[in-house]
């Protein structure tokens, strides 16, 4: 079903690749954090490598859907504690600027143009839990856990977007118990508190990830890309007026393309629409 995972840019000599890229399907990009052994926690030239393929993929019209996992049992356990020792050595400013090429990272992937399923196939932990918050549609398997247990080494769960995304998805009071008791979410209770969309089996995830984004590439491209739009920016509007503008504006954007006038057509006809995103 699927071909061989490809690096998404050649790694050093004798390295082995931490984020491998492969194409199972037409329109569908997964990216696979490759660091089993830490649980594929992050470093910066992990989260450099995910800032990149934010802006390749942003430029590939060929791309319709990205899904993020992880090899082995974990899906990301976040920023790798081998070097997090040296942090409060860091003077305030070289701190800041790693925080900030974090939090760029992550951000990259959450305003990609097209949707971003993340296939939590294990624990996602710290800055795992931000990387699977970012994404727009949330599958896990059934060993899937989620930690923020940032208050328990002395940091804040307020992380690359912890604090704005996590209370938005299952609501204040869920939000404030997982950030103050950095208790483990199982997979059952995330899908209860709405926290992701379904659980699945293991040995399931990732096909089901790949049919849920070819499920998304059968439709208009750039309905698909100004509806994400419309329901990221929505978020953060002060009115229900401001709301409506943007849908305004973008569904008479929408008029003016070939493919809608295509989609009418083939639904009168009643034939699978072939889109061409002009």
């Amino acid at each position: 079903m699927t071909d061989a995972a490809q690096p998404a840019a050649q790694p050093d000599a004798g390295q082995p690749d931490e984020l491998l890229i492969h194409r199972p399907a037409e329109g569908v990009v997964v990216a696979t954090l490759n660091r089993p052994a830490r649980l594929n926690a992050l470093t910066l030239e992990l989260f450099g490598r995910l800032e990149q393929l934010a802006h390749d993929l942003d430029r590939d019209d060929s791309a319709r859907v990205l899904i993020i996992t992880g090899a082995g049992r974990g899906f990301c356990s976040g920023y790798d504690l081998d070097a997090a020792g040296d942090l409060s050595a860091l003077s305030p400013m070289t701190m800041m600027d790693l925080q900030e090429r974090a939090s760029d990272a992550l951000s990259a992937i959450r305003t990609l143009r097209i949707p971003v399923i993340a296939a939590v196939n294990g624990a996602a932990a710290g800055g795992g839990l931000s990387l699977a918050l970012v994404a727009d549609i949330r599958l896990a398997s059934t060993t899937a856990k989620f930690v923020a247990a940032f208050a328990k080494i002395g940091l804040s769960a307020g992380d690359l977007g912890a604090s704005w995304l996590l209370p938005r998805l299952v609501g204040p009071g869920h939000a404030a118990d997982i950030a103050y008791t950095g208790r483990t979410v199982t997979a059952d209770e995330a899908v209860t508190m709405r926290l992701v969309n379904r659980v699945v089996e293991p040995d399931a995830l990732l096909d089901e990830a790949i049919a849920l984004a070819t499920s998304i590439t059968r439709n208009s491209p750039a309905g698909v890309r100004l509806s994400k739009r419309a329901l990221q920016a929505n978020l953060e509007v002060p009115s229900y007026m401001a709301a409506t503008e943007l849908e305004n504006r973008g569904q008479t954007l929408l008029t003016r393309t070939k493919d809608m006038g295509e989609a009418l057509q083939a639904f009168l006809e009643k034939r699978p629409a072939s889109f061409t995103n002009e």
